[in-house]
């Protein structure tokens, strides 16, 4: 559990730092704004949080009461189904038809359309049951390691919260990082098969698999080459129709599939929406805690200073630096949620939420998950000390996601 504490070390380091320099600039240079700033920034943060996690309610509600209904009409059962040839050849050493399966199955499919309530206590069962296989009860196995960077890696079809967050923060079309997020998470998701894989010998290139990667890696060559035969503009417009259409068509189908299993699909909306207020009510510390950190940290011209250095360092490479300033966003990203989703809410509060820093902090939040918080809870449940490949393989596939979200931004946004 030991991953958990990084953040707390990150929380206290804004504060030393911002105090630090605060004081250098107050001494030295004479500046007696920065002092004033800073506590102006404390109370402007907190009740941004709040109002950020107030104005949230609404769209969780909505959301979550769809998913409900997709739930239990058996979208994910279906998933699952389909997707059950790939998965039993990336886990050999799982017995074919022993239960774990049918829940790894299920915490892959619940994670890619969103439903973190149910894909967290779907994963801890499926950790237990891998360990009831483990031979060595405090070592991670393989199959362990593979589910764990699947999960990491940050597969998601549908990044709900972020655009929420997009239309809380005020931008003109919300949607328009679906597609983007969508490809980014595809290669952050490729390459950490691909190289946990190698690292397990697994064969990649039965006929199953190939036909299945193959084929996922055709098509999105097909949506990346498409978009870069349009202009700029008419790119980010066939991207917004397509996400709203996409989108819509989910919802649409989960009250389809709710009707066809006779469930009560407005009982099944209410249940899940009541869950959306009390998410919304329960970010409210956590929000608040890193936004008053990245505020007074910001402040002091802390944050400046550090994102003025990594420009200088990539433009002395003669590379374009406008991605800078979404860094904080995807350095954040493997070590907390919370953290993460606070960086790119401050991106979009800083930068707006419609500049390209706004539109890539938002990508690099949906391109992968929270490596360590997922490795540090799924491993803690059932008592494993030692993660083996979990950690290189799990940060991997983020470096892939961070790439590959920079260079989709560039080509529809840049």
């Amino acid at each position: 559990m030991r991953f958990v504490m990084v953040l707390n070390y990150i929380w206290i380091a804004f504060f030393l730092i911002a105090f630090v320099i605060a004081l250098v600039k107050l001494i030295f240079f004479g500046d007696f704004d920065v002092f004033p700033a800073m506590m102006d920034s404390t109370f402007a943060t907190s009740k941004t949080a709040f109002e950020i996690s107030l104005g949230l309610t609404g769209v969780l509600a909505l959301w979550l009461g769809i998913m409900k209904i997709g739930e239990q009409g058996g979208v994910v059962n279906v998933l699952a189904r389909l997707l059950s040839p790939v998965f039993t050849r990336l886990f050999p050493d799982i017995p074919k038809g022993h239960p774990v399966t049918g829940s790894i199955f299920m915490n892959i499919a619940a994670n890619m359309l969103g439903l973190d309530n149910a894909a967290t206590p779907l994963g801890l069962k499926a950790m237990e049951q891998m360990q009831e296989l483990n031979t060595k009860k405090d070592t991670a196995s393989n199959a362990m390691i593979m589910f764990l960077v699947l999960n990491t890696s940050g597969l998601t079809i549908i990044p709900v919260s972020i655009l929420v967050y997009r239309a809380q923060m005020g931008a003109a079309q919300p949607t328009d990082v679906f597609i983007p997020i969508l490809l980014a998470t595809f290669f952050s998701t490729l390459a950490g098969i691909i190289v946990t894989s190698l690292y397990q010998r697994i064969n990649l290139l039965n006929r199953t698999l190939l036909l299945t990667l193959g084929g996922a890696c055709l098509f999105i060559a097909a949506v990346i080459w498409g978009f870069s035969q349009l202009e700029g503009e008419m790119m980010n417009r066939v991207s917004t129709t397509v996400a709203n259409i996409l989108l819509m068509t989910i919802i649409v189908g989960f009250i389809v599939a709710g009707m066809r299993k006779k469930v009560n699909v407005y009982d099944a909306f209410i249940e899940g929406a009541k869950d959306g207020f009390t998410t919304a009510v329960r970010i409210i510390p956590y929000l608040v805690a890193i936004l008053v950190g990245i505020g007074v940290f910001r402040a002091s011209g802390a944050m400046d200073m550090l994102i003025s250095g990594i420009q200088w360092g990539v433009e002395q490479t003669g590379m374009n630096s406008d991605f800078v300033g979404a860094l904080p966003t995807a350095l954040m990203k493997p070590l907390s949620g919370s953290g993460a989703r606070g960086m790119m809410v401050d991106a979009m509060t800083t930068f707006g939420a419609d500049s390209f820093v706004g539109r890539l902090s938002c990508i690099f939040q949906g391109s992968t998950d929270t490596t360590f918080y997922i490795l540090a809870v799924y491993f803690g449940s059932v008592g494993i000390r030692y993660t083996r490949h979990a950690v290189a393989c799990g940060l991997l596939a983020d470096l892939a996601g961070i790439i590959s979200a920079i260079a989709i931004c560039y080509m529809f946004f840049g």
